[in-house]
């Protein structure tokens, strides 16, 4: 059964499912929709064409739904799609999609939003993705599954942070990163692969090896282009993990790769 409490504003056009529980002081609007076993804690927010999946947990002072921060939105049908088991922490901020970016922002499964995370209009993220506290998005940011977004480091819109990426504390990513890297820096650039999180994952020794050539190819090659580079190692049969490497790299997009500020300050295990 539903547990309400008496203080939560519901709209009677919303859409709940019977087990979802809805605590003090919390408003519902009428184009919200919530699967079964979502909680919503107290003093919780959730306006807009939104949809909440299966088992989402939402804490106090979360505002979700809402317009987006965007000039070019004149109030356009649009919608946030949030998938099922997230966790969102306290005052974290989501935002539904805009006409000029597809209309939908769209958050997997079993995401952790940790305290006064933002998600702006527009963004497509991943499964199991972490943002820690206040780390920002930008609208029309793509993060890959896996990647971890470290705390107070903001993304710029329209970049890509590829799957299994890690985004060191503090920094401001304006360049794409590629799948599996690691970057850190006020402007942040590459700083090697996360190793820890493909072995997290349990990555095969001989791919994560694989990876690693590919990595060095492509950031520490003397001839051509990074595009190049990359490119001359697609039909040669890499592994997995190299080749969503070198398929970011290839793929069309409006802004630059990350790479490393200078060869000496790639980490020693990639360096070596």
């Amino acid at each position: 059964m539903s547990l309400i409490h008496p203080s939560a504003l519901i709209h009677p056009e919303a859409t709940l499912a019977e087990d979802v529980r809805v605590g003090a002081f919390s408003v519902i609007g009428p184009k919200v929709k919530l699967a079964r076993n979502v909680t919503l804690h107290s003093h919780v927010v959730v306006e807009g064409d939104t949809t909440i999946g299966e088992g989402t947990e939402i804490f106090p002072f979360a505002v979700i739904g809402h317009c987006p921060q965007d000039k070019k939105f004149h109030g356009e049908s649009s919608r946030l799609i949030i998938g099922a088991h997230n966790k969102i922490r306290e005052h974290v901020t989501m935002h539904p999609g805009t006409e000029g970016g597809g209309a939908i922002t769209r958050i997997g499964d079993h995401c952790l939003f940790m305290v006064a995370s933002h998600v702006a209009h527009d963004c497509q993220i991943g499964d199991h993705v972490i943002l820690a506290n206040n780390a920002t998005l930008a609208g029309h940011v793509v993060v890959g599954s896996g990647a971890i977004i470290g705390g107070l480091s903001a993304v710029h819109q329209f970049v890509r942070i590829g799957e299994f990426a890690f985004i060191g504390g503090m920094s401001g990513v304006e360049k794409d990163v590629i799948p599996y890297g690691t970057v850190k820096g006020e402007r942040a650039s590459l700083d090697g692969l996360n190793l820890v999180g493909l072995k997290r994952r349990n990555v095969p020794r001989e791919q994560i090896h694989a990876l690693r050539r590919a990595f060095r190819e492509i950031f520490l090659g003397e001839n051509g282009t990074l595009a190049e580079r990359a490119a001359s190692l697609k039909s040669d049969s890499p592994g997995a993990e190299a080749a969503a490497l070198i398929d970011f790299i290839l793929a069309d997009t409006s802004r630059a790769i990350c790479t490393p500020s200078a060869r000496d300050k790639l980490t020693d295990l990639e360096a070596a």
